[in-house]
């Protein structure tokens, strides 16, 4: 359905919003750059988006539906899954004998209209929305979930009561029995459930004295999600055994396994720690979502001459790019990021993994098994016989290892790898630890990376000038002179901002997030293994020194970059802060 120009054009001038002269002005600029002229009405701020898609539904004959505190039924909005509404900003919120009633914010988006008319079997009824509204119901898919798990608790809670015996004589048929009763697989299935559509990154299951609380880590912060009678542990713990292919009788050692699902289409991966705890086994269940590569490294929060560092080091036939930092950084997605980027048909890339997260084609990944001897080191001799270009490790967790990877990008090699150190710089004296000679370190190393994760702030923030107190206290982490002239040279912002006059901002709470944070971004250092660096490596300089050295040749800090992405409102100083620790 294509919006006519000339007849919104039109309906623009007859609802008084907008003068015939500034009308005409803001076709020409819509010419000009090649764009849409609704997008230049919103950019502009001309228009209000709800005004603006009302006299589109207007212009294209159909219904404008506002969904702002609207309840919708689960069983209805679940006919389009979590991820592809907020992805696609669509919403099903209305069903009858006429069809499936759905919301969009973009009405030309017919692939996805007969997607949704396969998978429901109906006929599909367009309908214009605004964004609010798509805010407003996505919300729901959470809370929704969340009154469905209560209701299983309640309506199940005698025959939990009755099944969940944790008595030491259970025999395996009898754990096995326990994990295969309904209430229990209703349980984990909500419980798996409702963490992929929160996008959490582990579900944690940890028993107590009197009752055991499931924890979600939803943006790097775990929170409470479920508190259940301490009865249901047994079964739950026995229930993931049987889907991670645990030995269900084991409760006195620590057990590691892996299971895979398929909901609403998405393929989902599950790596399972078991271990014995005073009051019974916990579990922790990474999530890891196949399909969640197709990243960019912009997207990833890298940009100015840390990404074309980047960028020109992937250029390279040989040496090693490393990433640095906490578990739990984004190490590994930045190093799959790159691999996309180098995935040509004209190249071999190879890997080693623990575990492999994410599947990319024509990638070869071998994952590691440590107890049948397949570890990365042994990993690593094997695969360089299968004469790959391209070289991923994991993690470089000792000596063999680096020894490894460091012949194998002398040998001819690109080498990308990890490497546990809180800082760029660190990973230089951590390779000589582990026996890599410094000549060595030199000859391979081009980049080194080192990042963390920050939660992005919601559209509606708060902004905030700093006052004299703060900007003394920001000053005791970051050179303020040094810091200014980046943020000038950046053009982030304008050349006679100080930083009295710079605005930060501040979560606020609301329907979109109850912490006023969603998502994440890096905040990253890239340190480029320069001449005067590499004389550094050999004279034995200290970490410090090379850090200081780096800093003069342009690198951007972690913390540095943290500020950084706070002025540009991508995240708070506060949350900055939180993540990194000097």
């Amino acid at each position: 359905m294509q919006i006519n120009e000339e007849q919104l054009k039109k309906v623009i001038l007859e609802s008084g919003l907008v003068s015939r002269s500034e009308l005409d002005t803001l076709v020409k600029k819509a010419e000009t750059k090649n764009q849409k002229l609704s997008n230049i009405l919103l950019s502009d701020g001309k228009i209000s988006e709800t005004d603006l898609k009302r006299m589109e539904a207007f212009v294209l004959e159909i219904p404008f539906i506002s969904l702002v505190n609207k309840k919708i039924d689960f069983s209805i909005l679940s006919l389009i899954p979590e991820p592809i509404a907020r992805n696609h900003n669509i919403i099903s919120y209305k069903k009858s004998e006429a069809g499936l009633e759905v919301a969009m914010l973009d009405v030309d988006d017919l692939p996805m209209i007969d997607f949704i008319k396969k998978r429901s079997g109906e006929k599909i009824l367009p309908r214009l929305t605004d964004t609010d509204s798509i805010k407003s119901a996505l919300v729901q898919y959470r809370k929704s979930l969340q009154a469905d798990f209560d209701n299983i608790i309640q309506k199940e809670s005698i025959s939990l009561k009755n099944i969940s015996k944790d008595e030491p004589e259970n025999t395996e048929e009898e754990l096995k029995a326990l994990a295969e009763d309904l209430p229990i697989i209703k349980i984990v299935d909500s419980l798996v459930s409702h963490a992929i559509l929160q996008n959490a990154s582990d579900i944690h299951i940890e028993p107590g004295e009197n009752e055991l609380t499931v924890r979600y880590r939803i943006d790097g912060m775990l929170h409470d999600a479920m508190v259940l009678d301490k009865n249901t542990a047994p079964g739950i713990i026995t229930r993931i055994k049987v889907l991670s292919n645990l030995k269900l009788d084991e409760k006195r050692l620590p057990q590691d396994g892996r299971f895979k699902i398929e909901q609403n289409g998405e393929k989902v991966s599950f790596r399972v720690s078991t271990l014995p705890t005073f009051y019974g086994e916990k579990a922790v269940v990474r999530i890891l979502k196949e399909d969640s590569h197709g990243f960019s490294l912009d997207s990833l929060g890298f940009h100015g001459e840390g990404l074309e560092r980047i960028y020109d080091s992937l250029k390279q036939r040989v040496g090693m790019v490393l990433a640095t930092g906490p578990t739990g950084s984004g190490k590994t997605t930045t190093l799959y990021t790159m691999l996309e980027i180098l995935n040509k048909p004209e190249v071999n890339i190879s890997t080693v993994e623990d575990p492999i997260e994410y599947q990319i084609p024509r990638v070869n990944q071998t994952q590691v098994k440590p107890e049948i001897g397949l570890t990365f080191a042994n990993g690593l001799r094997s695969l360089l016989r299968q004469d790959p270009d391209i070289v991923m490790v994991g993690e470089i967790r000792d000596g063999e290892t680096a020894g490894l990877a460091v012949n194998a990008s002398l040998t001819g090699h690109l080498v990308l790898s990890t490497i546990h150190t809180s800082s760029a710089s660190g990973a230089i004296p951590r390779l000589i630890d582990m026996g890599v000679l410094p000549f060595l370190i030199i000859s391979t190393v081009k980049t080194i990376i080192a990042q963390r994760l920050v939660r992005k702030l919601v559209s509606s923030k708060e902004k905030y000038l700093l006052s004299v107190d703060e900007i003394k206290n920001l000053a005791k982490v970051v050179d303020l002179d040094r810091m200014l002239s980046i943020l000038k040279n950046e053009k982030i912002i304008g050349p006679e901002d100080k930083w009295e006059t710079i605005p930060f901002y501040k979560p606020v709470k609301n329907n979109e997030s109850p912490d006023g944070y969603l998502g994440r971004v890096g905040i990253h250092e890239v340190l480029k293994v320069t001449s005067s660096i590499k004389e550094m490596i050999i004279r034995g300089s200290s970490q410090d020194e090379i850090e200081g050295q780096a800093k003069k040749e342009g690198m951007m800090t972690v913390l540095e970059d943290g500020v950084f992405k706070a002025v540009l409102g991508q995240t708070s100083l506060e949350e900055v802060f939180r993540v990194v620790s000097e």
